[in-house]
């Protein structure tokens, strides 16, 4: 039986504990804002798109609806949006950002100018490692059954 790669030689492992690490850069400012990460990328595809319903949100997340429902419930008691049940289709349930959701995108602007700083790589440099993650990410996406 081959001999298992050291944990620093794993890709898995780099991404992980680089997403772990990046988290903790955001969470003082997430919480000076009060929400958590999740609840910000909620937050973030609806500031791309603001509408949706919670199916789309999960799933321009990578997420289940049943991760997301709860994330939604609360951000909608600290009043960042709302959530309404289609009349067209009791199924869906239609998200807006409300005007505190809408505006504390202007608020979380600093995030990434954070990470630019704390990882002291140009921003081009940090482009194009994205470019690569998204795209092992997209190659995985579609060899998934």
């Amino acid at each position: 039986m081959p001999a298992a790669l050291p944990l620093d030689d794993q890709l898995c492992f780099s991404l992980y504990a680089a997403s772990m690490a990046i988290g903790r850069a955001y969470k003082p400012m997430l919480d000076r804002l009060g929400i958590t990460y999740p609840q910000y990328l909620v937050l973030h595809a609806l500031w791309e798109q603001d509408g949706r319903t919670i199916g789309q949100i999960a799933e321009r997340l990578s997420l289940e609806s049943s991760t997301v429902t709860p994330l939604v419930k609360r951000l909608e008691a600290g009043g960042f949006l709302t959530r309404a049940r289609s009349a067209a289709d009791e199924r869906r349930v239609d998200v807006r950002l409300t005007e505190r959701g809408a505006a504390m995108r202007e608020e979380c602007g600093c995030l990434g100018e954070a990470l630019l700083e704390r990882s002291g790589m140009e921003g081009a440099q940090l482009a194009d490692l994205n470019g690569r993650v998204k795209q092992l990410w997209g190659a995985l996406r579609e060899s998934l059954p």
